[in-house]
């Protein structure tokens, strides 16, 4: 049951504190639209993206103003088009990338996700070719994002994609170098990827989602900051961590009832609610101001790990009683160019790679939006992506790489990208080489707990 006192309770939060509802993602199946001619398949995706998502915009904007809290995103999630493509006899997915943003445009929604493909276990002729043509699919569009699978807690890496990909990385950032790299900021490889993400890059419609469905994320840190420095100096970690629970109810609550009655008047079913705390980079609106809320001098000191531990798990267990639909990432964002305080804290070396990449062993992703030298070799990105994969795949849950290797940029050298995806400094990495390790190729195999049917 929705509680509408809790909801009115919570609208007070919406000018004080950023309270928003950061995205609404119509995830819709364009399996239906394949066929054997590119030319056909294009023409059938846009008109089936142009059907289903031609109000979504027109009545996001209604509920917004009726119920007065923002509305921050509207997107599309579709199919992995590298299932979609792969009956062609002409294929160029080229050409699909840019109907997809052209649909985009069309209805008006800010980024359209699912130029994807699943690999964690091996590619088939479709996934290769999709796998080549990301960074020129990215070069000529404006609203497409892409996400690679490339590993699972039940298959393992995939480690000649996870080699691959590197380079795809790489050249997408080089393609796009006079926006400081921004195609590879649309890009980010997955473990165990939900199908059912509404935020971007990743998001796609997986192949157990119904027709088409709404998935909605809310937001916000600078609700949950500001309850924590409400309470009392004293308050003990039990009592913090029950503050977080009592907010997020509040907080899914709300993106519940807004969710729910948008998708009824797209007349089309509700899918899940997404509970991540997306922060971005105004002020008050940081995850990283949450950690020195609760104690720590800044993000990057000693116990940030504990904390975001602690948030993670709160924020899960009071959104789960406030919906009885809960998917896609759920938990903490810890971006570093789209979070104010997270982008002082890498400026100041505060906060350093591997500092991050202890963060993504509980947090709801892993490594995003990170900034790195163009120099670097894609061996070392592999390497990178690589320790993330294996996180993810050994915890049995989702983490990510979004890294940016900014051409003709050092450590220290600041890139902007503006709006959600701010601003970030470019970090160091690890000199030391993986190439050896990276190049031997194969499987990494699954851990034995995957054997658990």
């Amino acid at each position: 049951m929705i509680d509408h006192e809790s909801i009115l309770e919570t609208i007070n939060m919406i000018k004080l504190y950023n309270l928003d509802i950061r995205t609404v993602t119509l995830a819709l199946s364009l399996r239906d639209c394949i066929d054997s001619d590119v030319n056909i398949l294009c023409e059938n995706i846009y008109n089936k993206i142009t059907k289903y998502a031609k109000n979504l915009v027109e009545y996001a904007d209604e509920f917004e103003n009726e119920y007065s809290i923002p509305i921050v995103n509207k997107r599309i999630a579709v199919t992995p088009i590298s299932l979609i493509g792969e009956a062609c006899k002409n294929p160029d997915y080229v050409k699909i990338a840019q109907t997809l943003d052209r649909a985009a445009k069309d209805v008006g929604v800010n980024f359209i996700g699912g130029f994807s493909a699943l690999v964690e276990k091996g590619c088939t002729k479709g996934d290769k070719l999709l796998i080549e043509s990301i960074p020129e699919a990215l070069r000529t569009t404006e609203r497409v994002c892409s996400s690679v699978n490339l590993a699972s807690s039940k298959a393992g890496i995939n480690m000649n994609a996870v080699l691959k990909m590197s380079e795809i990385i790489k050249k997408s950032a080089e393609l796009t170098k006079d926006k400081d790299g921004i195609g590879a900021a649309k890009l980010v490889v997955f473990c165990n990827s939900p199908g059912d993400n509404p935020f971007m890059a990743g998001a796609f419609c997986g192949i157990g989602e119904p027709e088409c469905a709404l998935n909605v994320g809310v937001s916000g840190p600078g609700v949950v900051k500001a309850a924590i420095e409400a309470l009392d100096k004293d308050a003990d970690l039990s009592a913090l961590a029950n503050k977080i629970k009592q907010i997020a109810y509040k907080i899914t609550s709300t993106g519940e009832l807004v969710g729910r009655k948008l998708a009824k008047k797209l007349n089309i079913p509700f899918g899940v609610i997404d509970l991540s705390l997306a922060p971005t980079p105004a002020e008050g609106d940081s995850v990283a101001g949450i950690f020195q809320a609760m104690g720590l001098e800044h993000a990057g000191a000693h116990g940030t790990t504990a904390a975001l531990a602690m948030l993670n798990d709160a924020v899960k267990k009071g959104g789960i009683m406030a919906s009885s639909h809960v998917g896609g990432l759920s938990g903490a964002f810890i971006p570093v160019s789209e979070d104010a305080g997270m982008i002082e804290a890498a400026t100041k070396k505060y906060l350093t790679f591997d500092k991050l990449e202890a963060m993504t062993s509980v947090c709801s992703v892993g490594l995003d939006m990170i900034a790195i030298p163009g120099d670097t070799p894609t061996s070392t990105i592999a390497g990178i992506i690589a320790d993330e994969m294996a996180i993810g795949m050994i915890n049995k849950k989702t983490t990510a790489v979004r890294i940016i290797p900014v051409a003709d940029k050092c450590a220290g050298d600041e890139v902007v990208y503006g709006g959600l995806l701010g601003r970030a400094p470019v970090m160091s990495v690890n000199n030391l080489s993986s190439s050896g390790f990276v190049k031997r190729g194969g499987r990494i195999p699954a851990p034995i707990h995957s054997l658990n049917n």
